[in-house]
């Protein structure tokens, strides 16, 4: 594991930090509303910054700062594992593949928004570590953690409308197949180049497909 300081997790908390404070003392900017996920504007509009804005957003004091303790604490663990770079990349495909989720499966009227989206990219992702080091002590029991609070979490989101559950779970199959192929800066001998390719090949699949699904809902097709 890396021991220098945890900058990318920093920058990604800072950003979050400053669009909040932004939706807070200019609420008349309507941040929320230009940034969130949304798919009429998506499709009708072609605000296309969506897939990715979304992660940066907060609906409220509580949300935001739940996600900003998750990322604070968990990213670091992360970003000490997978390297500065690999772990910038995952957090942001993760949010995309979250995001393209929400497009995909969420009513049309919904607006969704949060940095959840990529923090369960980073929980795949780990999790993903978690089987290819199972004779790692550490980690298995970081993985039990993760993969306890990831259960949890997909619990409460059947029964509160509120939670984005899809966005959850297409940060969680995102991150995973972004760890997938990347793999880690230790141990490349554990992560074979078939398996990285394939998990790439089926990340760029499963966009596809969501960007079809979320189509059909406006009786558009590919």
């Amino acid at each position: 594991m890396r021991k220098d300081k945890p900058y990318v997790t920093y920058t990604f908390f800072a950003i979050n930090t400053v669009v909040f404070v932004l939706q807070y003392v200019l609420p008349s900017l309507g941040i929320e509303n230009q940034l969130g996920m949304f798919s009429p504007a998506v499709i009708l509009q072609h605000q296309y910054w969506r897939f990715i804005t979304p992660m940066f957003i907060h609906f409220g004091l509580m949300h935001f700062a739940l996600n900003s303790v998750v990322l604070y604490y968990m990213g670091q663990q992360c970003e000490a594992i997978f390297g500065h770079w690999r772990f910038g990349v995952i957090y942001l495909l993760g949010g995309i593949m979250g995001n393209f989720a929400s497009f995909a499966f969420n009513q049309p009227t919904t607006l969704s928004g949060g940095a959840s989206t990529a923090i369960f990219g980073l929980f795949g992702a780990f999790l993903v570590v978690g089987l290819h080091y199972r004779d790692n002590g550490a980690i298995q029991a970081l993985t039990r953690q993760f993969a306890l609070f990831i259960l949890m979490n997909l619990v409460f989101g059947v029964f509160d409308s509120t939670i984005d559950i899809w966005g959850h779970l297409g940060g969680l199959i995102g991150g995973a197949l972004a760890g997938w192929t990347l793999a880690v800066p230790f141990g490349q001998e554990r992560f074979t180049v078939r398996a990285r390719v394939t998990a790439g090949l089926v990340f760029i699949f499963a966009l596809v497909l969501m960007v079809f699904f979320g189509l059909r809902k406006f009786g558009l097709y590919l």
